[in-house]
């Protein structure tokens, strides 16, 4: 790469992790992380407890210097420009502050940045005005929430990072929640966050990033996510057929037995069906598309040691990263 290709590229580039690795004591947390967010995307972060999720977001805030690789944000170190005002992040562990309004708290952080958000716009985004004179250490978990978002917009920052941004809402502060989050993204913000609502990144994300044992293992769009985990389910009674038969069959990918019933998750759903047709009787057959959740299942399982095809493996990492 030459140096104007590589000038061209940062400032396209909010997020850079590169051969990034954190290690706590003998654990790996994150293990060699290559991820790269364009500037403007919305990138959903998905993984189950204990994956690498918020330590790959402590890397990025600078909160832990990678012991290998390298982490950057727009071109330079995380704390340079966490520094400049450029990031902000709404954390699952900040305690409300004591004995302050709403209003004092954002505009007290507001004032810590160079080219802030406007105080009332930023209540306004995070639907909380009419809580700006309002106590923070006397507000319900879901208000308070939505004074983490208020605090990560003050500085109106390049980057926005959210971590389960919208864990202790209501079913309708969520959908207000989304609803400024998609009005921000839309100015060209970057933005990402984790969740463990599958269906908030399917909606909001432009990508989904998903992580298993401090590695990414896929990358892509809630459609490819689905496409590289086998984009279909086909149920069936096993009649007296062995698994190892059925995990042979065009298309599977992988199965799960539960009791008389096999599920079969299949990149092609049509041959799987003729296969088991030739094979006898189809007894209670059901074919459906494989949901997100399906597929978050399907790339974050492995075998067990010592278990045959019948037990659910993981999808190929090859085809995954693929996309």
């Amino acid at each position: 790469m030459t140096q104007r290709d590589k000038g061209r590229d940062e400032d396209t580039t909010a997020v850079s992790f590169t051969g990034a690795v954190r290690a706590f004591g003998s654990v790996r947390a994150v293990d060699g992380v290559d991820l790269r967010i364009g500037r403007g995307e919305t990138v959903a972060l998905l993984g189950r407890n204990g994956a690498g999720k918020s330590t790959t977001i402590g890397m990025l805030l600078g909160l832990y210097p990678p012991d290998a690789g390298r982490v950057e944000l727009f071109g330079t170190e995380p704390e340079h420009a966490v520094r400049a005002g450029r990031v902000g992040a709404m954390l699952q562990d900040a305690r409300p502050v004591p004995r302050v309004t709403v209003g004092e708290l954002v505009g007290f952080v507001a004032s810590r940045y160079p080219a802030p958000m406007p105080v009332s716009r930023a209540l306004e985004l995070a639907g909380i005005s009419a809580l700006a004179g309002r106590r923070v250490d006397r507000l319900s978990g879901g208000q308070v929430q939505r004074v983490r978002f208020a605090v990560a917009l003050a500085g109106d920052p390049s980057l926005l990072v959210l971590d389960e941004p919208t864990a202790a809402l209501d079913v309708e502060a969520r959908h207000v929640f989304w609803e400024s989050m998609r009005g921000y993204a839309r100015r060209g913000h970057t933005v990402l966050f984790s969740t463990h609502y599958l269906e908030e990144a399917d909606s909001f994300a432009d990508r989904i990033v998903v992580m298993d044992r401090g590695r990414i293992v896929a990358d892509g769009t809630g459609e490819e996510l689905r496409r590289a985990a086998g984009g279909s389910l086909v149920c069936v009674d096993l009649a007296g057929r062995t698994p190892d038969a059925l995990a042979l069959l065009p298309g599977v990918r992988s199965l799960e037995v539960a009791g008389d019933r096999v599920r079969l998750r299949t990149d092609d759903s049509d041959a799987t069906v003729i296969a088991l047709a030739e094979l006898g009787a189809i007894r209670r057959l059901e074919v459906a598309p494989a949901s997100l959740d399906d597929a978050f299942l399907a790339l974050t399982s492995s075998a067990e040691p010592g278990t045959g095809p019948e037990h659910r493996t993981s999808a190929p990492l090859d085809t995954v990263k693929a996309l």
